[in-house]
């Protein structure tokens, strides 16, 4: 019985641990995705990051100058049919220069991820 507790412990200790690394990645990947379109705003947080493998999220936190905290979330979807982009719940085609700016955007990440991250890891 204590054999059992003690496999099962340790099994869920272990898939704690991973989650948790899990979670520390994302957080690294989307802080290095904050900056692929420059220099982070002092006061400002930015976050960019792929959520899965048609979604994307561009999160940003600021202080405006009465001293309001603000914040602006866009998800990117990617479809067959185009790039949709979601804010404040509403559902909008992506122009193709912002479609351009995203490939851009997307492709910076993924360089800079890897670099930072998984380079002599994988």
């Amino acid at each position: 019985m204590i054999k059992k507790f003690m496999t099962n412990y340790a099994a869920q200790k272990a898939e704690e641990r991973k989650l948790e690394l899990e979670r520390q990645l994302i957080r690294h990947e989307a802080k290095i995705g904050g900056q692929v379109f420059g220099e982070v705003p002092n006061g400002h947080r930015r976050e960019f990051f792929c959520l899965d493998e048609h979604s994307w999220v561009w999160h940003e936190e600021w202080v405006d100058h009465s001293g309001n905290n603000l914040s602006m979330t866009t998800r990117y979807d990617v479809r067959p049919s185009g790039l949709i982009k979601v804010q404040n719940g509403q559902y909008r085609p992506v122009s193709d220069e912002e479609t351009k700016r995203f490939k851009i955007a997307t492709e910076r990440y993924f360089k800079r991820v890897y670099n930072e991250i998984y380079a002599g890891v994988v």
